[in-house]
């Protein structure tokens, strides 16, 4: 086995930063930090943050074919030009739920950007129940709703061969899997592939390597774990040295090293002298295996 190291490369301090993403034409990192409408981007060569501020909470981000990057702000689909700041409208979800806010998103491989709703948070991880939806915006703008009665909808990625669909629904403590076929963007079949355990606490964010097994960050639970979706077996255990790992994914120049995004709202002030760098955005090498570059949205 190669060693592991870890190590905090960004102490940010963020409420709740989430959905880390490799750019690889810069050698950057972005994430956002939800509560405090950031979109971050942290390029690994020089060190330096830049953040843009948007005007609602910020869940997710993600590369752009056509340049610059797509979010999600509030229940809306967003183009984001990172020159001048600026964001555009692509597409507005629950307009009937004005106590919703868009978690976690991903592309899929043919460019279509997922991402699900949730009611706002009355405390860390709690919410009204079966209040979100999980939706796919077409590079053509037009939104889908693939499903309703979500309670915090989450991770999500697909299999290598694209036949597959990911996806975490927190409060089930479950990782599900549905048939996906590309060339519609249509889900089926839902089942679950992996239980959470109960030192495992809460699942959040969730990428795939190049062996095809999920990396699932794990809330309250401070670690990552590698688990076998065709077996339902946790294959390994990576301990953080904060409790609210948010979401992982793989970067660097071979994709070898993991990104793990962590959170500080809701930690009382003895949790936080105790994990100082609680919000801060850690790095992970020597795991032995690598991960995929994340697809652009095509619209």
């Amino acid at each position: 086995m190669s060693s592991i190291k870890i190590e905090c490369i960004l102490p940010m301090n963020c409420c709740c930063g989430e959905s880390p993403v490799w750019e690889e034409t810069s050698s950057s990192l972005l994430f956002v930090d939800i509560p405090a409408q950031k979109v971050c981007r942290w390029n690994s060569l020089t060190k330096q943050v830049q953040q843009v501020t948007v005007d609602a909470p910020v869940s997710s981000v993600a590369l752009r074919q056509s340049g610059g990057y797509v979010a999600t702000v509030g229940t809306k689909f967003c183009a984001l030009n990172w020159k001048d700041q600026s964001t555009v409208v692509l597409a507005t979800t629950d307009k009937d739920k004005k106590n919703n806010r868009f978690n976690d998103g991903k592309v899929d491989p043919a460019g279509r950007y997922f991402a699900g709703t949730m009611a706002e948070e009355t405390a860390p991880a709690v919410v009204e129940r079966r209040q979100g939806s999980l939706y796919s915006l077409f590079p053509d703008h037009r939104v889908q709703q693939l499903f309703d009665q979500v309670d915090i909808s989450n991770g999500l990625d697909w299999s290598l061969d694209h036949r597959t669909f990911y996806y975490i629904d927190s409060l089930s403590y479950s990782v599900d899997a549905f048939d996906y076929d590309l060339q519609t963007g249509q889900i089926s079949n839902r089942r679950s592939v992996y239980k959470m355990e109960q030192e495992e606490q809460i699942p959040d964010g969730m990428c795939i390597d190049t062996e095809g097994k999920l990396w699932v960050a794990c809330y309250n639970g401070g670690r990552v774990i590698r688990l076998d979706p065709e077996t339902g077996k946790r294959l390994q255990t990576v301990k953080l040295p904060v409790d609210k790992t948010t979401s992982c994914c793989f970067g660097g120049k071979d994709y070898s090293e993991m990104y793990v995004t962590s959170a500080r709202d809701g930690l009382d002030p003895e949790s936080l002298s105790r994990q100082p760098e609680a919000g801060g955005i850690f790095k992970i090498t020597g795991l032995g295996v690598k991960g995929i570059c994340s697809n652009p949205y095509a619209g």
